[in-house]
């Protein structure tokens, strides 16, 4: 059984980095999985799941919802702003605060609400061309801002590049985080999960391993 397999994993990674489980959120990364796969996992007890689309999320969670009590929604993709308000009311977390546009879209939207998802500001720590996310350098001056707009940052996150060693940026995300006193690191995936908790990831985000290799279309 994937799931328990995962679970065990993480445990033991928690063990011998010396913190207690219950320190660790397995996100359980269910885009582009069929139904049947996310509601077998669903069945086996989890309730943390993660989306990259707004669009895929409407279209599946609300369902489950009405079937599994206690889900709790992680957006882990990039958040177009037209597709902000949809996510505010669908989301628990929201994993991809990367611009300051963003950040103004979701203080307007939270005021009008009364409430917000938790954020996390991702970061490029990889300072790659192509990838959202916060420059290194500008990471302080992002989490103040958007801590000005009364955001609840709840923590950082990122992706490191597939062709450098994770653990490097697995670090430098902690020390960022501990700079500016926020305790959530969501790092970490199905490949070097391991190496992200051993450095202090409170968010795990893990897909294929779950739920076998996804199914396009």
């Amino acid at each position: 059984m994937p799931l328990a397999d995962i679970q065990d994993r993480i445990a033991a990674a928690c063990a011998k980095a010396g913190r207690p489980v219950q320190d660790v959120t397995l996100i359980a990364v269910s885009k582009v999985q069929p139904n049947a796969r996310v509601a077998a996992v669903l069945d086996q007890g989890h309730r943390v799941f993660g989306e990259n689309k707004v669009q895929e999320a409407a279209g599946k969670w609300p369902m489950f919802r009405d079937s599994y009590d206690g889900i709790s929604l992680h957006l882990i993709g990039p958040l177009q702003t037209n597709k902000a308000r949809q996510a505010v009311e669908l989301a628990q977390a929201i994993h991809t605060l990367d611009r300051p546009k963003l950040a103004q879209v979701l203080a307007r939207l939270a005021q009008e609400r009364g409430a917000c998802p938790d954020l996390f500001v991702q970061v490029n720590t990889g300072e790659e061309p192509q990838k959202a996310g916060v420059l290194p350098a500008d990471v302080d001056a992002f989490v103040t801002e958007a801590r000005a707009l009364d955001l609840p940052v709840a923590g950082l996150m990122c992706i490191p590049p597939v062709d450098e060693e994770p653990s490097l940026h697995f670090a430098l995300l902690a020390k960022m985080a501990a700079r500016n006193g926020l305790s959530g690191l969501s790092m970490g995936m199905s490949g070097d999960f391991e190496s992200a908790i051993a450095l202090g990831a409170t968010h795990v985000r893990i897909g294929a391993a779950i739920f076998g290799e996804r199914v396009a279309g």
